[in-house]
Formats: structure tokens, sequence, C-alpha cells
């Protein structure tokens, strides 16, 4: 920075790194989170990475968070946005709505959606950085609203290209909500001594001998502390003693200091200083009586406020709130009176004041915050209509309207991904109301929190004691309940919980009186989740005449055909599932569509689909708080990794997901993570590994990690054991374990254990168990798990010099492979046939080429090649505009084409059929 590093004392190498980031070329985005304590210098080294950025021509665009704002939805964002709101008419039409209907900025806003606010700061800053390089700062990000921080971590994640540099001040060692994943962190530290000493000695009346010693002790390498210290003993050296006799932690001094500051003031001073903190808004002041530059002026010259444009403020965080908790409250129920009389016109801030200056309950201000609630809602500030509505309850002088606003924050408070809130919120109603529905009501809520918490043991016992209350008297409930509480048992997949949602399932049938719409939805999930192939022969039949209705909640239904392995189906009811969901204000309902539906594009051969789903996903949960759904979507990525041959994404995708979720609760994760370490392993050529992976899925007896997702890798398993030598061992647990399984599993189990015998068979009788399967062309509907089975037999063959008998096998199972792009199957096929003396031909240009590209740059040539434009696609995928264009530059030379002009023929010549073609 061009100003010497000595003006920010002991921060050379931060300013070095802010430097690095800031100066041209602008190549590339940068994000970086100042963490630490109060007093470190976080805004000093935000304020002059601004002023360098400046300098350098960068457009600068800032906010700070402030306490008394973190209940009012956007208002962090807005002032951020603030000064560039023209370029909203900009961007697409339905991101402009969300964006505007967030800031309260049209009469009618478009329903909330969390992801389209999101995308729509992102596609913003992105045009903005397109005019001219961007900084971003946003300080004392702790304070910022919910809101403001989910869109502005949901941007900060999907920067790639753009020339725009985000930097974040928060304090603590902890990043704000929505920042702590992957994202780059700098935690600043105490000066040394020597640098303690030299930012004492720039003061103007540094102390000397014992009393610097006492400076720079108390002070702790604080630079905020030194200077207030240091500003304090100056003027009483007697000071020292008493900080010696009263120990106090370092920020309880520092506040100490400052209230005496702020009590030595003339009242006049006083009272406009106590009006400023009061406010606690970047807004102008100059309408609140009282406050003007005269009255402020002893203030500003004992260093505790600044007078700067567009009006005062505090030198630190900390002297606003030294001077507010200083004061009586009856002196700060006046401020806020005072300041909520010059906002009427500001409904939400008149409300928050007014709240503020309550001394006892009012139903008139308890309404005037449930408004507030409303209004925040409607915007999409989940977080904030939650504390409105809590501040309501507290205000609210009747019992039961207590009960009924907590009950309401509580169900807003879900959805803002903060569960234990959710639990305290619910448990006060539980403690203010016997009205029997808001306690079912409010336990539900508990239930989901514990969900949300990964809290299943807990969770499921919970939702089966609201489903047994509920049934008489609100059976909805109670059946919302058990399709909950069964969801948690297939996640679970221990069998005694599955027998309990089951149990859950009966008591419910055998009510009398009719059942709520969905009950047929959720009668076939809750008995396929529990027992997949138990159930299938009954529930198969059952799903398909349903299939030929309406459905009133198709995404559960899809999610059942998923689990029954009916693929086809499931892929085709998910995607209308999903493009219903797919609308404003709906999106967040959409994350366990997309998990269902990643899978089964995985078992039917669409892995692009699938990556694309996953895509989405993530998206969802970063932006509705859905780690499950994160980790779900990292899982279909890591397997797709694995089967192509893209080993060195697995792992660190595996440990996002073991970060995400605890697989002790969720057998279904674990099991799911150790399938595809040993895929991976398997198709590297690590065989002890792999098994070593596999067989983790099943005790020595047979019994299985979890009862519907171990099975999957029973083929597998024993491939691996056959090239680890280990087949003994592997035969008997594979048939104690196939052995609990009814006698008619469904064809795709069939032909898995078919396969997983006949590697582990004898050469008299393995053929047999290849044949069997392949006699159904029903396995064709999983097309790798039914090449794995042909290059298998077809290997096998060959090996008994049937060579002939061979060669079509390993043909069509190499066609598959290839059009997967699962490359190390493919190289095994290509080699076994060259071992039948058959001359492998290289694959056609286009489809190797196409392969070459990731799955999102595959998206999104195609995209491209069916004539959208860059703003379309980014609309389309959640992506800037620039990102798009970035991939579509990276992805040319890989095509071998020149531009975007040649795209359409390219996308149109694929003459291969792919298994993954179609949505």
């Amino acid at each position: 920075m061009t100003r010497k590093d000595t003006d920010v004392i002991g921060r050379r190498e931060e300013l070095s790194l802010l430097r690095e980031l800031i100066a041209p070329p602008h190549k590339e985005s940068h994000v970086l989170l100042l963490l630490g304590d109060p007093g470190l210098g976080k805004t000093v080294l935000l304020a002059e990475a601004a002023r360098e950025a400046g300098a350098v021509g960068m457009r600068v665009l800032t906010t700070t968070g402030r306490e008394s704002e973190r209940d009012l939805a956007f208002a962090g964002l807005h002032q951020l946005l603030r000064p560039v709101l023209d370029g909203v008419a900009q961007l697409p039409t339905r991101q402009a709505e969300a964006l505007r209907g967030a800031f309260g900025l049209t009469d009618e806003p478009a329903p909330p959606d969390a992801l389209l606010t999101g995308i729509a700061v992102l596609t913003l800053l992105s045009e903005l950085s397109d005019e001219q390089p961007l900084l971003v700062v946003a300080d004392d990000a702790q304070w910022l609203d919910g809101a403001s921080l989910d869109a502005l971590a949901f941007a900060a994640r999907r920067l790639e290209s753009e020339q725009l540099v985000l930097l974040a001040g928060a304090r603590g060692t902890v990043p704000p909500a929505g920042f702590g994943r992957d994202l780059p962190q700098l935690l600043l530290r105490p000066l040394t001594r020597p640098e303690a000493g030299l930012l004492l000695d720039a003061q103007p009346c540094p102390a000397h001998g014992r009393l610097r010693e006492q400076v720079l002790a108390q002070a702790a390498g604080n630079p905020l502390a030194l200077i207030e210290l240091a500003r304090v003993i100056a003027a009483d050296p007697d000071a020292g003693r008493r900080w010696t006799a009263e120990p106090l932690p370092l920020t309880g001094r520092l506040t100490d200091l400052m209230a005496a500051q702020y009590l030595a003031l003339p009242p006049a001073a006083r009272t406009a200083l106590l009006l400023v903190a009061a406010v606690d808004s970047p807004e102008p002041t100059t309408a609140l009586p009282g406050l003007f530059a005269e009255a402020l002026a002893p203030a500003e010259a004992a260093g505790l406020i600044r007078l700067d444009p567009p009006g005062p403020r505090f030198a630190h965080p900390l002297t606003r709130s030294a001077v507010y908790h200083a004061a009586p409250f009856a002196e700060r129920a006046a401020a806020h009176r005072q300041v909520a009389d010059a906002l009427r016109d500001q409904p939400d801030r008149h409300a928050w004041h007014l709240a503020a200056a309550a001394p006892a309950p009012d139903e008139h201000l308890a309404a005037l915050l449930e408004d507030s609630a409303a209004q925040a809602q409607r915007r999409g500030g989940a977080a904030a209509a939650a504390r409105a509505l809590e501040r309501a309850a507290e205000l609210s002088p009747a019992e039961g309207d207590k009960a009924r606003r907590l009950l309401a924050a509580a169900d807003l408070a879900l959805p803002a991904g903060q569960a234990d809130w959710v639990r305290e919120l619910a448990g006060r109603v539980l403690t203010l109301t016997s009205d029997p529905d808001l306690r079912i009501a409010a336990r539900l809520d508990i239930g989901w929190s514990l969900v949300w918490s990964n809290r299943n043991a807990d969770a499921f016992d919970t939702l089966l004691s609201v489903a047994a209350e509920a049934a008489p008297r609100r059976p909805a409930i109670a059946w919302q309940a058990t399709w909950m509480a069964a969801t948690v048992a297939h996640q679970t997949g221990l069998p005694e919980v599955c027998a309990k949602a089951r149990a859950a399932l009966d008591l419910l049938d055998s009510r009398d009186g009719p059942a709520p719409e969905p009950a047929a939805e959720y009668r076939i999930w809750i008995r396929a989740c529990t027992n997949p192939y138990g159930e299938r022969a009954d529930l198969v039949p059952r799903l398909r005449r349903t299939a030929e209705g309406p459905l009133s909640d198709p995404g559960t239904f899809g999610a059942a055909a998923w689990v029954l392995d009916e693929t086809e189906l499931a892929v085709r009811v998910l995607r209308e599932a999903l493009s219903r969901l797919r609308a404003p204000g709906v999106r967040g309902a959409g994350g366990g569509v997309l998990s269902a539906l990643e899978w089964a594009c995985v078992d039917s051969g669409r892995w692009d689909d699938a990556l694309a789903a996953a895509r989405e996903a993530n998206d969802i949960a970063a932006a509705y708080k859905m780690e499950t759904v994160a980790g779900s979507a990292d899982l279909t990525t890591a397997v797709v990794a694995a089967m192509r041959g893209e080993h060195d994404q697995v792992t660190p995708l595996l440990s996002r997901v073991r970060a995400a979720v605890d697989i002790g609760e969720y057998r279904g994760f674990a099991a799911r993570i150790w399938q595809t370490s040993g895929l991976s392993a398997l198709a590297q050529g690590h065989y002890t590994t792999a098994y070593a992976q596999f067989s983790r899925l099943f005790t020595a007896d047979g019994t299985p990690l979890h009862h519907h997702f171990s099975y999957l890798a029973v083929a597998d398993l024993a491939a691996a054991a056959v090239r680890a030598e280990r087949h003994l061992e592997a035969r008997t647990s594979l048939e104690r374990a196939l052995a609990r399984l009814d006698p008619a599993p469904g064809p795709r189990l069939e032909q898995l254990a078919s396969r997983a015998r006949g590697l582990l068979a004898g050469p008299d009788s393995a053929e047999a168990h290849f044949a069997a399967p392949l006699a159904d062309p029903t396995g064709d509907t999983w097309p790798f798990e039914r090449a794995q089975l042909q290059l298998d037999y077809g290997e096998w063959l060959r090996r008994q010099r049937r060579i002939n008998d061979a060669k079509p096998l390993l043909v069509t199972a190499l066609e598959t492979f290839r059009g997967l792009g699962a490359a190390p199957w493919t190289r095994r096929a290509e080699s076994e046939l060259r071992a039948c003396g058959v001359t492998v031909q290289a694959p056609q240009a286009t489809p190797g080429a196409l392969n070459a590209l990731t799955a999102q740059q595959r998206e999104i040539v195609t995209l491209a090649g069916h004539g959208l434009t860059n703003a379309e696609i980014a609309d389309r995928l959640f992506l800037s505009p620039r990102t798009v264009a970035s991939h579509l530059y990276r992805s040319y030379p890989k095509l071998g084409i020149a531009g975007r002009r040649q795209l359409r023929d390219l996308i149109d010549e694929q003459t291969t059929p792919r298994a993954d073609s179609g949505r």
C-alpha cells in the first residue's frame, strides 16, 4: 500500500496480504475473512484496504453490521447496495423482482426466495465488476442481519473470475454464519511486546516507567486497549492502582473506561451521544432534535465519536455499547421514543425502537412487531421475522397470544436453519400453554429441529410421540410426523427403528375416519423406506396404480419409487415435482426431492443429470441451511467422480460429508461413504483397501450397516474380495447377508446378487449366476451395474477360452462405459477385448471431447449450443454471467472449436447414444 506500513503498527504481514488481493491486474475473485477479538484492528485494516482500492481505481462498496439492526431483514445488504440500486433494473426479471422484494422497494413483492436473492446479489456484483474492478467490504459482520449474511455468503462461494475482492471482518475466532466453509480466513493476533511499545510511544502522551509497564501488561497486545489505557493513565496516573485492585477481562476494562468518559461529559453531550447510540444507523440523524455538532463536540474531543459525513460515528463498536449501557433504562427509553417518533415512515425501525422503550408488556407494541414480522417474512427475512415475533411474544400481556407468537417464531426459525433456537422457542410454548393443538404443533417443531441438529434418535422418539398424541384430533399432523419419523428411520437404517415407524403407520391405519390427502403417498413411503426389499412385491403394483392418477405429494411418491428401484418412474415423477418446486417461495422444499433425484439419475446412468441435480441441491442447501441435502449432493458428486476415475475429487468431497453429517447417527450416509471409498479404491486397483471399505457395510454374520444401501454394494464387495483373495470370507458374509432378504427382492438386487455369486463361485457354477439376470431385460434399467455384470461375465468366458461368447458381452459393456464416461471400467473392457484379439477403435471425437469437460462445463456448453445467452444460462444455473463466460472460454480448446457459433453443430453431431441422454 502506498502509505508506510508503520501507519498501522504491527500489521505489516496483514497489509501485504491485502495489498496482493487488491493490486491490479484483477484476473480473478478473492474472498477473505478477517477474524479477531475487539480492538485488534480489523476495522483499521479494512479501511486501509478500501483506501488503497480507491487509489488503484476500484469501486468500493461497504456495509457495517450494527447491533441494533441485526433484526431488520436485509438492512446490511441494502446499506451495501444502495449506491448501485439503479443496476437492479438490468438484472434478469425474476432476480430483479427478488431483490426489490427483499428491500421492500415494490408494493407487490415476489414470494421470498433466498436462492433467487443470493443469485441476484451475485449477478449484480458480477455486472458491476465488469464495468470496474470492485471491492466489497463488510465490517462487523457478526452483527449483520441473517438474510444479508446468507446472501453475501451465497455470492462469495460462487465468485470465480470476477474482478472482485470481498473482505469481511467479524469478532472472535469463529466466522459468521455461512462464511465458515472453505473460505479463506485471516486471524488477527495481539501485537508483540516490541510492536505494542512502538504503538504506545506513538500516542500523544505515552506513559513511562512503571506506568508504561502497567499499560503494556493490561493491554496484552490489543491496539485499542493500548490507545485507550494510555489516554486514561495520562489524565489519571492513579488509575493503574485501581486496575490492579479490580481485575476485569480486557473488553470489560475498555467498556468501563469508555463508560466513565461518557459519564464525565456535559449533560447536553450525554443526551446527544445517547441518541446516536440508540439510532445506531448509517442514516443521517439530523432530523433528531438535540442532535447537532455543537452538542457532540465534547464527545468528539474525548475521542468517543467522529463527526464525519453523513453523520456521527463511534470511534469503535465497543464505544457504542459502553455509552448505551452506561445510561439508565429511563434515559435509554426516552432516546428510543424520540428516535421512533422520527422514524414513523419506517415501520420496522419505528416498531423496534418503541419495543426497546417498553418497560412492560403492551399489546399495541406486540401487534406492531407482529406486523413487522409479516413484512420481513414477505421479503424473505425468516430469521428477522422470527426475532420480531419472539419480541412480540415477550410484550404480549395474554399468555395465549404469547404462546401463539412464540410458536409462529419457531415455525419461521426452522427455515432460517437455527435448530437450537427452534427448540428454545417451542419449549417456551410448552411451558406457557395447555392448549393441545399448540402443544402438538410445538412438539412437531421440536422434532424437526432435532432432525436438523443430526440428533436422529431424539428426533425419532419425539416424532412418534407427536404422531400418537395428534392422531385423534390432528390426523394431518400425525401423518406428517410419522412420515418424518420413517424418513429418520431410513437414514438410521436400524431394524428396531424401522419397526417402530411401521407400528406408528399401523396405528394410523387402524383409526376410523378419512385420512388426509397425502396419506396414500405417505403410506407407500413409510412402508418402502422401512422395508425396501421385503415390501417390494406388494408395493410396486400399488405404486404403479397410484402413479396413474393425480399425486398430492409427488416428491414423496417419487422418492418411494426410487427406494423401490422403480427408477425410471422415480426420475419422471421427481422431475415433475421439481418443476413445481422451482417457483419462487417454495424452492427450499426442493432439497429433499433433489437428493432422491440425484441417486435415481446415478442409478439409471444419467450421471451428468445427477451432477446437475447435485449442484442445484448444493445451491439450495447453502441458501436454506440444509446440511444433509448438501451432504447427499457431495456424496453424489463423489460417487460419480469415483466411477469416472476422477479420484482426486473423491477424498475432499467425502471429508466435507463427514464434516456436515454425523455418520454415527446417519448410517445411510456412512454406508454411501464406504461404498464410494471402496469404488474409488477398486477403480485404482487398490483391492485390499477396496475390500476393507466394502466390508464395513456388513458384519461377519451378515448384518447390514444399513438395511437399504449396504445391499447395493454386494457385487462390488465380491469383486474386491476376488482380487484381494478373500473369496471364502466374502462368500460366507454375503450369503448370510442375502439370506436376510425376501426371496424376491426385485430385479436390481437379483442382478447384483447374481454378479456377486458368479464372481465368488467355482468354475462349475459361475456361469449360471452370470447368465440368469442377463435374460431379464429389466436389468438394463441400471446400465452401469448391467455393464459391470457383462464385463465380469465376458472376462470369465475369455478365461474359459470361449472368446466368441465373450466378445459381444465385452463390446456392449464397453459402449456403456464409454457413454457414461466410466474411464477405469472402459480401460478394463478395452483390455479384455484386446485379450480376445479384437482391435479396439478409439471413440468418436465429439463424445470424447465432451467427456473431457467438467459436468458444469458440459451443462453450460449444452445450453449455449441450444441458443441460450450467458445471462440466461447464469439465471438458470444460479451462476454469474462472467462465470458462464469463463467456463465457455475454457471449454472451447478442449472441444477443438473456436467459438460459440460452432457449439450447435457440435451438440447436434453427437450420434453415439449416451446412457444419460435426455432430461
